[in-house]
């Protein structure tokens, strides 16, 4: 797949404040999050050019062709000074392969229809007309997903447009819980603010309680979760464990039998043939053995070694250490799954 160079969505806010409205938006990514918020900005920005219904649509691609859309995009308002024609499901779009008429339109606009086009994904070949026209006009535009410092500096940064506060390595907490969908995150920030009430600050104990939803864990639960390397996942469910009362040292014996476990699994099944023996052996049930099976083959040797040592040290804290159990066993679980 070609790599795009199509600019960043983020550039389209900076245009709008400067009060420049394109004719065309084609906007793709993986970030469904800017995609969603800046269409709506730019809805917003068109709206005091609409004063009728009738100059407002809203299309899919899975119904629609670029042709059609084109000759929409040509006619001439209804009563107002511009028409805003919105494409979702842009990807779905139909007779990509007619491309004179699709380039010829985007070479020369309507200047009184903002057309957007929301696709959702990536593109195949941005190279590809009319994607390269797109590109070469200044329509097109990427939504890339942010990844370490850069999402926790927005996390940080919506944080405090709360007039709130949260420290890094609390917004890296809470991304490691939440994972690094900012539709999500925004909506555990949400639940965080109501139950923080008038409290400024962001606080461990407010995303333990967050992480801490109505189901209740077992042990079973954190296993599958680092048996899949889902660190988000892990943390969740391990500070749910803690906080309904599951002493550190329970966890580290449990997880030293999980590994213990995996680490004897190829060689129990070389052994036997029998999967019942094998899980019985292993003490769990026949049912969860293929658990078992998919953990195995995402833990090499080494990783298992890395695991038993981890294991090891976390013990060895709880003995000598005066670190709480919260940071005590998310240390654990960040080194048995590693970025």
């Amino acid at each position: 797949m070609a790599k795009s160079k199509a600019p960043a969505i983020q550039d389209i806010e900076k245009q709008l404040k400067q009060k420049k409205i394109l004719p065309v938006y084609y906007l793709f990514g993986e970030d469904s999050y800017s995609v969603d918020i800046t269409f709506e900005a730019i809805e917003k920005a068109a709206q005091p050019f609409i004063t009728s219904d009738f100059d407002k649509e809203i299309l899919y691609g899975e119904n629609q062709s670029f042709t059609n859309i084109i000759g929409l995009a040509s006619t001439f308002p209804f009563g107002s000074e511009k028409k805003l024609i919105i494409v979702k499901q842009a990807e779905k779009l139909k007779d990509k392969k007619e491309k004179k008429e699709i380039v010829s339109y985007f070479e020369s606009p309507a200047e009184f229809t903002v057309l957007v086009f929301l696709h959702e994904g990536t593109i195949t070949n941005p190279t590809s007309e009319p994607y390269k026209t797109l590109a070469n006009r200044g329509y097109l535009f990427e939504a890339k997903e942010l990844k370490g410092k850069s999402l926790i500096d927005w996390l940080i940064s919506t944080v405090e447009k709360s007039r709130k506060t949260i420290s890094y390595d609390n917004a890296q907490l809470l991304t490691d819980i939440s994972g690094e969908n900012r539709n999500t995150l925004e909506s555990q920030l949400e639940k965080i603010f109501i139950y923080v009430g008038d409290n400024k600050e962001i606080t461990i104990e407010s995303i333990r309680g967050l992480s801490t939803s109505l189901k209740q864990y077992t042990i079973f639960d954190l296993q599958n979760a680092i048996g899949k390397k889902n660190k988000s996942a892990a943390l969740k469910v391990l500070f749910n464990l803690l906080k309904n009362g599951m002493e550190p040292i329970q966890v580290i014996a449990m997880l030293n039998k999980y590994f213990t476990s995996l680490a004897r699994l190829n060689e129990l099944t070389t052994a036997n043939t029998n999967e019942f023996q094998v899980a019985r052996i292993m003490g769990t049930h026949p049912f969860y053995l293929k658990d078992y099976h998919s953990a195995r083959r995402m833990y090499s040797d080494k990783h298992l070694t890395d695991a038993f040592s981890a294991l090891l040290k976390a013990d060895l804290s709880i003995k000598t250490t005066s670190l709480d159990d919260y940071t005590l066993l998310s240390v654990l679980i960040a080194e048995i799954i590693p970025d």
